[in-house]
């Protein structure tokens, strides 16, 4: 599988091709503080044997990509989504099929809005509109209280998940159960979770990464202005949202509200899943992307 050291400022960026390159393209955008390795391999194989040529890259400060010290080197939506553009002038790529999760989800509407020419389609999944304030929504679930939005807050998994991750771990033993029992809130109760199957991917992820320590930096980094939300009426780029209905970070209709907001849109429910990618849901949730990137190039909608 080859790869290419990306740059972007002054960062490079690791990232991987998969497949036959002559087939669509396909950029994969992980979560926050999360590496190309997020993005199984064998949900990655469900793309490739649909004809797509699948890239997935280790966004700044983690995996094999440059690490610096936060506080030194700030940085916002703004550069990660250049990251983005520049993975894909990496691969040679003018336009491609873009996948977000998470993270991934906020950085694909600033590119449906900053950078349309470099998109065939965007799905998203596994997060909110721009004009949703996460944070804000955090904040209310903390409290008890409704977002002041109307839209659901995340649950009370997620908010365990978040104060898992405050809690110390000195071995890399417990380091390495602490990264599956996160997996495990974020998993939802839609789908048994399989403890080993996540300690699998997160050993394959510390191998690439040479440490057992996760990165936490992208929670230091401010959400967009939700003023931007207003700016999604103007997106012509193909959109998928997927609406996993167990999500504890994003419970429905999060999708159903992103795609209200733009024309044309779709959402399609992955009933069973919540915020992660076990091996039950790859088959939907790849089918649902495959039929949405072939929809677009045959030009319908």
């Amino acid at each position: 599988m080859p790869t290419r050291i990306i740059t972007s400022g002054e960062t490079t960026l690791w990232s991987e091709g998969l497949g036959d390159p002559a087939g669509a393209p396909m950029l994969l955008i992980a979560g926050g503080n999360l590496t190309a390795k997020s993005w199984p391999d064998e949900f990655v194989q469900r793309l490739v044997a649909a004809g797509h040529f699948v890239i997935r890259y280790d966004h700044r400060d983690t995996g094999r990509s440059t690490r610096r010290d936060f506080a030194l080197h700030p940085y916002g939506f703004d550069e990660l989504t250049n990251d983005a553009v520049a993975v894909l002038d990496g691969w040679g790529v003018d336009a491609g099929h873009v996948v977000g999760m998470s993270l991934g989800h906020t950085i694909g509407q600033l590119l449906a809005l900053d950078a349309p020419k470099r998109l065939l389609t965007l799905t998203v999944m596994l997060g909110g509109a721009l004009d949703v304030d996460f944070d804000a929504d955090i904040e209310a679930a903390l409290r008890g209280e409704p977002s002041a939005g109307g839209l659901p807050t995340p649950t009370r998994r997620f908010l365990d998940m978040m104060t898992l991750l405050q809690q110390p771990a000195e071995t890399d033993e417990e380091r390495l159960e602490r990264r599956v029992e996160k997996w495990r809130l974020l998993n939802g109760d839609g789908v048994p979770f399989d403890a080993d199957e996540f300690r699998r991917r997160e050993l394959l992820a510390i191998a690439h990464s040479g440490t057992f320590e996760e990165p936490i930096v992208h929670h230091m980094i401010p959400q967009p202005p939700v003023s931007r939300g207003a700016e999604l009426s103007r997106v012509t780029t193909p959109v998928l949202a997927i609406q996993a209905m167990r999500d504890p970070a994003a419970p429905p209709p999060h999708a159903r509200h992103l795609a209200d907001r733009i024309p044309g849109a779709r959402v399609v429910e992955i009933e069973n899943m919540g915020h992660a990618l076990p091996l039950a849901v790859h088959e939907p949730l790849a089918a649902a992307i495959c039929a949405h990137t072939r929809a677009a190039t045959a030009g319908g909608t």
